[in-house]
C-alpha cells in the first residue's frame, strides 16, 4: 500500500467517526440511528472493496482501544459486547460488497445498488442476529424493530450515490485503484 492509500483509508475512517459527532437518535430500541453508515457506504464506493474495509477496520480498532469514535461518544471494547456489535462487524464487510458492485468506474445505479446491498442488507445481515441474541428477542421481532432504520438508510443510499457521482465528476482520480506492480512478462523470441 502506498502512503496515498494509507492517507485515504485514514480520511474515510475519520469521516465516518465525524458523522458520529452529529449524535444518535434512540427510538425505543437497543441500537441507535446514526449517520455513520453513510461513511461506510462512501468508503466502499470511493475507496473500493479492500481499502474501504481497511478504513472501517481502522475505525473499529480505534473504538476497541477506547477512542470515542462512535455516535454519542461511545468507544471501548464494551461496544463489541453490546447489541450494536453485529452492525459494527457488518461495517467491515459492507465496503467489500459495495466496492465489488461499484467497480472501478462508478455509475449511479451501481453505487445505489451497492449501497443497498452492502450498506443496508449486509449490515442488517450481521447486525440483526447479534442484536436478537443479546436482547433475547426472536429474529422476527428484531427484524420488525429494525425496520425503523430503513427510511434513514434509504436516504443515506441517495446521499451516498449523489456524493459519489459528484466526486467522480469533479475528481475522477479519487477512484483510481492502484494495483500491485508486476514484473514485465518475458518477451517470446
Amino acid at each position: 500500500m502506498s502512503a496515498r492509500d494509507i492517507a485515504r483509508i485514514a480520511v474515510f475512517a475519520a469521516l465516518t467517526a465525524g458523522l458520529g459527532l452529529i449524535g444518535a437518535i434512540t427510538v425505543g430500541g437497543a441500537v441507535p440511528i446514526t449517520l455513520q453508515t453513510l461513511g461506510v457506504m462512501l468508503a466502499g464506493a470511493v475507496l473500493g472493496p479492500w481499502r474501504g474495509a481497511a478504513s472501517m477496520g481502522l475505525l473499529l480498532l480505534g473504538v476497541a482501544v477506547g477512542l470515542p469514535l462512535l455516535a454519542g461518544g461511545r468507544g471501548g471494547i464494551g461496544v463489541f459486547m453490546s447489541p450494536t456489535a453485529g452492525y459494527l462487524i457488518g461495517w467491515v464487510v459492507a465496503p467489500i460488497v459495495i466496492g465489488l458492485i461499484v467497480g472501478s468506474r462508478p455509475v449511479w445505479w451501481r453505487v445505489a445498488l451497492g449501497s443497498i446491498v452492502g450498506g443496508i442488507l449486509v449490515v442488517y445481515l450481521f447486525g440483526i442476529p447479534v442484536q436478537a441474541w443479546l436482547t433475547e428477542l426472536s429474529i422476527g421481532e428484531t427484524i420488525i424493530t429494525s425496520m425503523v432504520f430503513l427510511p434513514g438508510d434509504l436516504t443515506k443510499v441517495v446521499i451516498a450515490t449523489l456524493v459519489t457521482m459528484g466526486l467522480y465528476r469533479a475528481y475522477p482520480r479519487a477512484f483510481v485503484r492502484e494495483t500491485a506492480k508486476h514484473a514485465p512478462e518475458p518477451v517470446a523470441s
